[in-house]
């Protein structure tokens, strides 16, 4: 669990609501349905607009990897590429074939069933690149969904305030509509521009940073099976891919 993530919303929070709070403003005035209304159901409905159906669920399904971060220890597939580079120069490729099987990673299994298969290093490569770019790819679409968010939620707050100030116009005659009635205004901008750069924004950052962290950790995986394919010494191998170890 990523508790820098948890800590980050509740500072986020508590700085909205603790602001109003310091500026007399109270709670009650962070609340106005109409403003929720405009803001978040029209900042979702630009996103659909935007995205496709796949792209849209998988950015749903990515989303927990903001609290609930995917482990990698690339120390520990260093280990392993090397134990199986010992393994495949003592019994040959065919001795990689039982852990394949075992393998959950379809990543993993993949580049392992081709060193079983016999696949040339470069045809490896050329297959594990393309299935490597395409995930990134798809990864990377689903973190725009919310840095589209972010983008549209601002926009969407100042439209919800003007049609506040609209409804304040209308009832000039009455003095005493006019004070709340305005603040009420202000406070779509504030969910729009509250949202966008404390959830929306930070949040497609922080899964363009995980995917990217995940690239890195499978390029070196990918290194690693071709140096194994190419039969290098294991502690070539070692040696080649400890750079992609961040310290």
């Amino acid at each position: 669990m990523d508790v820098l993530t948890l800590v980050g919303l509740l500072l986020g929070l508590v700085a909205v609501v603790g602001g109003s709070i310091a500026k007399g403003s109270g709670l009650g005035a962070l609340w106005n349905l109409a403003a929720f209304t405009i803001v978040v159901i029209g900042t979702l409905g630009a996103a659909l607009v935007q995205a496709r159906l796949p792209v849209f669920r998988h950015a749903l399904r990515i989303l927990p990897w903001v609290v609930l971060t995917p482990r990698l220890d690339p120390q520990a597939m260093v280990k392993r590429l090397v134990d199986w580079a010992h393994l495949s120069r003592r019994e040959g490729l065919l001795g990689l074939e039982a852990l394949s099987e075992q393998e959950t990673d379809p990543f993993v299994r993949k580049g392992l069933q081709l060193l079983v298969d016999g696949t040339e290093p470069q045809v490896l490569r050329q297959i594990l690149e393309s299935d490597l770019d395409n995930r990134e790819h798809f990864d990377l679409q689903g973190a725009r969904v919310f840095e589209s968010m972010g983008i549209y939620a601002p926009t969407l707050g100042i439209i919800g305030a003007v049609m506040g100030l609209m409804a304040v116009m209308q009832n000039l005659a009455d003095p005493s509509k006019l004070g709340p009635g305005i603040a009420a205004a202000f406070v779509a901008t504030i969910y729009g521009i509250a949202s966008a750069n404390l959830l929306f924004l930070p949040v497609s950052n922080k899964l363009k940073g995980l995917i990217q962290a995940r690239v890195n950790y499978q390029t070196m995986l990918l290194e690693g099976l071709v140096a194994i394919a190419e039969g290098e010494n294991p502690r070539n191998i070692e040696n080649k891919l400890s750079g992609f170890i961040q310290r």
